[in-house]
């Protein structure tokens, strides 16, 4: 029996510096140039993943065309001068130590992209845990179209509670090869790769192709007559759903061309136990900026109800943010099951008629910081419990779009490994 993940031809630098290397999900602090201008200064003029991703708080910059077709070259270049080693058909176990000092596991492998589909009430193996947000993809696809290396961020949950696909691997970590090992810049903690040996990977796929039979899966979350889901997107949704998006296209200009064996077909990803004792998860607040936020949130307590009293143990609530001050709301007529979807709604359907624009912040300290600023407002939301994950994208399909995030800012995966597309 097949699996959707599998090891992959890792490329990582041979002599770099790999402390300069390693840097955080593009996707990350997109309203705090200071955080990539520091990042640029430490890196300096050193081989580094900076030189290779396009941080997408520049992704609507002028420049955007020149940075991507830098990024092409410098990829090239890495490729030809020998900057890389290749450690081909590979497993590669990753120890992170976050900066709450917690360890978080995981296995680097390739993802099948043949058997992933994001769109709402997919049954694919490997699935969308929220809605994807279609018009976020081809800007995207331009990085990737003529990009010879991918370094995608990507994470994906397995359900795993008796701990059988990446647990053993971790308690054999005396027998494997360390790759690399360092302190990760701008607070990110530190990590550890180390390269899985033979017997270690036979157990993964083993694990792997357990998790995710028909029998198993229905008695494990009660529920008869629907397809297995194995892999649940952590982190990274849209970087996973660019990469099936390009992938797609190149089959339909190929049609006569069989791309079974293409390296495009798959993606690098991290796979990561939902039962890590590391692994939180926190809500992705929101801010509006360039709004007129007395008649913004006129118009939402008019659309959602809202009061200051609780109506009942069950009613949403959020908290309001705004030049300093902080207020409790509650959602008396909601319009979805999560506080996050009644929000979101509302708010989608303003900014239609609206110059005001929406950020999703991670943490709610910078969240805080940012709605200081004039004519912005805030919304802290509460934080989602990860045990219902799986059962909510089983019985209800995709949740609102940035509903979660796995931990804070500093702790998301850093670029290291790379793999060639072409």
């Amino acid at each position: 029996m097949d699996t959707a993940f599998k090891p992959a031809d890792i490329l990582l630098p041979k002599s770099a510096d790999i402390k300069k290397w390693a840097v955080i999900a593009c996707d990350q602090y997109t309203s705090e140039p200071e955080y990539w201008e520091e990042t640029e200064k430490i890196v300096g003029n050193n081989p580094s993943a900076l030189r290779l991703i396009l941080p997408e708080i520049y992704l609507s910059d002028n420049s955007v065309t020149n940075r991507i077709n830098s990024i092409n070259r410098t990829m090239a270049d890495y490729l030809d001068s020998g900057v890389f080693e290749e450690y081909k058909n590979s497993y590669f176990y990753i120890e992170r130590i976050q900066s709450d000092g917690k360890l978080r596991q995981g296995i680097v492998g390739m993802i099948d992209l043949e058997q992933y589909d994001y769109s709402t009430g997919s049954n694919s193996p490997v699935r969308a845990t929220e809605a994807t947000v279609l018009e976020r993809i081809p800007p995207r696809v331009k990085v990737r179209e003529n990009a010879p290396v991918e370094l995608p961020h990507i994470m994906i949950l397995i359900d795993d509670e008796d701990r059988t696909v990446i647990e053993p691997v971790a308690a054999a970590k005396d027998n494997l090869k360390l790759l690399y090992s360092t302190s990760l810049i701008m607070g990110g903690g530190s990590i550890k790769g180390y390269l899985v040996n033979e017997s270690c990977a036979e157990n993964i796929k083993s694990a792997l192709v357990k998790l995710g039979d028909k029998d198993t899966f229905e008695k494990k979350y009660g529920i008869g007559g629907v397809s297995p889901l194995v892999y649940a997107m952590g982190d990274g949704n849209h970087s996973l759903a660019t990469a099936k998006a390009f992938y797609e296209r190149l089959k339909a200009e190929n049609p006569d061309k069989d791309l079974t064996c293409h390296p495009a077909r798959y993606a690098l990803a991290e796979i990561v136990n939902l039962h890590s004792n590391a692994l939180q998860f926190e809500a992705i607040h929101r801010i509006i900026t360039n709004a007129d936020t007395s008649e913004l949130m006129s118009k939402m307590t008019q659309a959602l109800s809202l009061s200051e009293t609780c109506a009942n143990k069950k009613s949403q609530s959020f908290i309001c943010v705004e030049r300093g001050n902080e207020k409790k709301y509650y959602i008396n007529s909601p319009t979805a099951n999560l506080t996050v979807g009644s929000l979101q709604a509302f708010l989608d359907k303003y900014l239609e008629c609206s110059s005001a624009k929406i950020d999703y912040i991670h943490g709610a300290d910078t969240l805080r910081r940012l709605a200081k600023k004039k004519n912005s407002i805030g919304f802290i939301l509460p934080d989602m419990s990860k045990s219902e994950l799986f059962p909510t994208v089983i019985k209800d399909g995709v949740l609102p779009r940035k509903t979660f995030s796995m931990g804070h800012a500093a702790d998301k995966r850093y670029y290291i490994e790379c793999r060639k597309i072409r």
